[in-house]
Parts: C-alpha cells; structure tokens; sequence
C-alpha cells in the first residue's frame, strides 16, 4: 500500500496562553508528507481524540504528568489511523494502529510507537480511543470496587465518566451517584446511562447534595475533576472508602491554576500515583484484553451505552477542545481527519 498524497496539514501551537487558551493559540499549517525511513511507517489518520487533558498541556502549568506542546510544534494526542507505508516487518502496510500523533492528517512514527489493532473489533474504529479501559482500570485494580458498594462518578456526562458509571453499575455497585454541569445532563445520567441518581455541581452546598443522592455513603469515588468535589466526596465517604483520582477538570477550568484545597494540587497527585490513589491508564495496559472482551459483549447485548460526538476536519478540533471545557459535549468527542 503507498500513498499518493504529498501533503500533510497539522495543527500546531501558536503562542502559550496565560490562563485558558483561545483560538489565537492554533495555527493550521501545511507541510510535506514525511519520508519513511528504517524502522519506521507512515499512517493516514483516520481519527483523533479530543480531551480535556490537552489544555494543561497547552498551558504548560507545573505538575503535568506528561510533556507540555511545545509553541511551533504540532500537538500531539491518541489517534488511530492506517499504515500507508511500512519500513519495519513487524507492521503491515494495511494494518490499523493506535498511537499518540494525532492533530496531523498523517503521522510517521517508529514502529515500536504503535499499537495494531482489529479494525472491525467495534462499530467505529473510533471506539478504540474511547476511554472506557479508563473507567475500567480506576474502578478495578485501583480502586477495588466491590459488589454492593456505592460509586460516586464527577463529570460523569463526559467520556470517562459516563463510562465509569455503566461499568460501576455491570461490575455490580449497590448504588451509582453522578454529577454533571447541567440539568440535561443530569437527567441523561438517570434516564439513558442507567445512574441511580444525579446532581448539578453548581448546586450548593455540594456535600448535602451528594449525601442525599448517597444517603449510605460513597465506598468509592472515581474522580475526574479534584477540587470542591473531591472535598464533598471525601465528607460523605464510608470508612475504608477508595477515590480513583483520574481528572482535574477544576483546575483546568480555571486555567490551570492550581486547587488550594487541604489535599493540596490534585494534579500532582495524579502525575505521581500516590493515595487516594493516583492513576494513569498506562499502568494498566495488561487489563486491555479482557475490557476489550467485556466491552465488546456489553456492547453487543445493549447493556452499555457508548457516547460518542463526531466533528469532522482538522480544522474543526482546536474548537471542538476549547468546547469541551465549556461542556459543550457528552461523551467521547473525536475529530474524524479522514473516511
């Protein structure tokens, strides 16, 4: 398989922003489609991911877990596309890969940089960049989750969330708490994703609306925002209860300053895995097949709702990032590059 495109179009840092970015920030640029060397293949990006995760990277703020972008560089992100051409036996021109180069309409990437996966596995390649192994490693092998335990999920109208309630619920929690940004989203949670109850976050005081949507208490909390949640969570926990800590969606809100609450800089926490516990998926890769196993049956029973919101183009994902922060989505949010 070659490829007779010539040139590639990515998007690029433009300026590092004080606070939250805007769209000054992006700046579309055209380039030749890279050469293959030694050990090395070239992918068609078919899809990208969008998460909230990027503006912490934008803004380069203390803590990350991960390299900041660099300005005049293209950003980088989970992706999933088709090898074009290959220079390494081990993948096949033809195959369909998982890597981290996504904001680029092709990618060339070393061939140990790639994970080869079923194309045909689910109803969209895209799911493949669902984080639903997420949801499943932090309830799982971090948080310990036990049948009748109650679960308490922030953001949980967002891609991780939403699926870290459904998995709670298919795991056999006793009772499954959300909290979302609206009163649509709210009601989703109860209505279509199966959530025993739910509250808006902007509803104070929050630790009174938690206890009652968990009048047993909360076992466990899988936490993607840190900040007022995770201090309401943690008044309303049982005894020997287990936060995940996944996210913090409050202080990438506030443009990445950093949460000045008694349990210091949830990002931190996240960055180097300490209790309450800390977590990144990649410590978790070896749960990969037997989610992959669950998720596939779940998904072909109808027991398990997957949320996802598609935009199409490049040029439409430095907008579709900076709408997530607004909750502007529910669900996974993906920029389709190619068909």
């Amino acid at each position: 398989m070659t490829t007779t495109a010539t040139k590639n179009r990515e998007i690029r840092l433009a300026a590092r922003p004080d606070g939250l970015p805007g769209l000054d920030c992006f700046h579309l640029a055209e380039t030749a489609v890279p050469d293959v060397g030694p050990g090395q293949v070239l992918i068609r990006n078919l899809y990208m991911s969008v998460d909230p995760g990027m503006l912490m990277l934008i803004g380069a703020y203390p803590g990350l877990p991960m390299p900041a972008y660099e300005v005049g560089a293209p950003l980088y992100g989970d992706a999933i596309g088709e090898v074009v051409l290959s220079r390494d036996p081990s993948v096949r021109e033809g195959a369909t890969v998982v890597h981290r180069l996504g904001w680029r309409e092709y990618a060339l990437a070393g061939a140990g940089e790639v994970r080869q996966v079923d194309p045909d596995a689910y109803p969209s390649p895209s799911f493949h960049l669902g984080f639903g192994l997420v949801a499943y490693a932090g309830l799982t092998a971090v948080a310990g989750l036990r049948t009748g335990e109650t679960v308490f999920v922030s953001s949980a109208a967002g891609a991780t969330g939403g699926m870290a309630g459904q998995i709670a619920r298919l795991l056999g929690a006793g009772r499954v708490v959300g909290s979302a940004g609206s009163p649509e989203k709210v009601a989703r949670l109860t209505g279509v994703l199966g959530f025993d109850a739910a509250f808006d976050h902007h509803d104070a005081p929050l630790a009174e609306r938690l206890r009652a949507a968990a009048p047993g208490g909360v076992d466990v909390y899988f936490d993607n925002v840190g900040g007022e949640q995770l201090r309401a969570a943690l008044e309303v926990m049982n005894v020997h209860g287990r936060v995940a800590l996944c996210g913090a969606l409050s202080r990438q809100s506030a443009g990445g300053s950093p949460d000045a609450g008694p349990l210091g800089d949830p990002l931190a926490l996240i960055g180097k895995r300490i209790t309450l516990r800390g977590f990144r998926v990649s410590d978790h890769f070896d749960l990969a097949p037997e989610f992959g196993r669950r998720l596939r049956s779940w998904l072909a029973d109808g027991s398990i709702v997957y949320d996802e919101t598609v935009l199409d183009g490049l040029d439409s994902a430095p907008a579709a990032l900076l709408g997530l922060i607004r909750g502007a989505y529910t669900g996974k949010v993906v920029v389709r590059l190619a068909r």
